[in-house]
């Protein structure tokens, strides 16, 4: 099977560290990998941000954009996102107005509330005492949002934000839940669901983005991603021996959250999970996309029709390397098999 996908593609990577290996590594080989998915044809690869977290050397997706754009040709390059109540919009406007500059039609700017860490690690991030307001956000994406009009209209004082100001990146809405789908249909953008965080609410929440959406100066109508975890192989065996340490790091972090630790493949097989922990794992991840070609094409399919999702964006956490581009050229394959009738179209085609 080999083709071009009908369903445009993308990478969600967290740059795991995996146990006995460092940061460098990890990022040394999302470097690598956004070359060999890019030369797959995947459309963007988005990084995501995490912080006081062992296991991820993604805490800082500005500077790992502009590298990836940077060994790349084509590929959209952006954050997956960028957790805005963790900085001021000054701040995110002149980073990416910079990124967008030295690689213009290639960035996205995918927002996002949660904090990505603990609260300790947020507060240090935040410099004051208390969380962020529920309606300070909305607030917040506006603010950034005017940074890269041309005159900066609006923007607090008339500040500049040099270089955002018609430097403007694709502004992407992220969440999990029906809330944050009618924001992002409200502002008009086009919206992330991290399926991989709240499998349940994926068909609701895309059903809210669809019915509410109000066209915008940046979009005419929907358009939206759906990210999940995704661990492909040959055979259905061979992905859930290649899941083990994703199975295993699920387990830890319902216990306490703040273990994000990536054990190898070996040590993660031989863990033995309590019935409890293995009804909590089996709950999480049997919704998401681990097996063999034959079993993975019709769930994909599902997937896609049941959300109407316009694209696919995967996270695949494979300790082997090699195995981890195999699993994104088993999906690329298998998407240009899939029957799939593209609804929806993004009004530019800058998305």
């Amino acid at each position: 099977m080999t083709g071009s996908p009908s369903v445009p593609l993308s990478v969600l990577d967290l740059s795991p560290v995996w146990s006995g290996s460092t940061p460098a590594q990890a990022l040394r080989e999302t470097l690598d990998l956004a070359r060999a998915v890019e030369e797959l044809g995947y459309h963007r690869y988005w990084l995501t941000e995490h912080h006081n977290a062992p296991g991820v050397a993604s805490s800082s997706p500005p500077v790992l954009i502009g590298q990836i754009a940077g060994v790349t040709r084509s590929i959209r390059v952006g954050a997956g996102g960028v957790m805005l109540p963790n900085h001021p919009p000054l701040v995110v406007a002149e980073q990416f107005g910079t990124l967008e500059a030295l690689h213009p039609g290639r960035i996205d700017l995918g927002l996002g509330r949660a904090p990505g860490t603990d609260p300790a690690t947020a507060q240090a991030l935040r410099r004051n005492a208390g969380p962020m307001a529920a309606e300070e956000f909305p607030q917040q994406i506006v603010e950034l949002a005017q940074y890269f009009t041309p005159e900066s209209a609006g923007a607090p004082a008339r500040i500049s934000a040099v270089p955002a100001a018609g430097n403007a990146p694709a502004m992407w809405l992220l969440g999990s839940s029906p809330s944050s789908a009618r924001l992002a249909a409200a502002l008009g953008l086009p919206f992330a669901y991290a399926y991989h965080f709240n499998a349940q609410l994926a068909v609701p929440a895309l059903r809210v983005y669809r019915e509410e959406f109000r066209p915008s100066g940046v979009l005419d109508r929907p358009h939206s991603i759906v990210a999940a975890f995704v661990i492909a192989a040959p055979t259905d065996a061979e992905a859930l021996r290649l899941a083990a340490p994703i199975r295993l790091a699920t387990a830890m972090s319902m216990r306490d959250p703040r273990q994000t630790e990536y054990r190898t493949t070996d040590e993660a097989g031989a863990y033995r999970f309590s019935e409890g922990e293995r009804r909590l794992v089996d709950g999480h991840l049997g919704r998401q996309f681990i097996g063999g070609p034959e079993s993975l094409a019709p769930r994909l399919e599902e997937l896609l029709t049941d959300t109407g999702a316009d694209e696919l964006m995967a996270m695949t956490v494979i300790e082997d390397y090699s195995a981890r581009v195999a699993s994104y050229e088993i999906l690329r394959d298998l998407a240009a098999d899939l029957k799939l009738v593209t609804h929806r179209k993004a009004s530019e085609g800058a998305l």
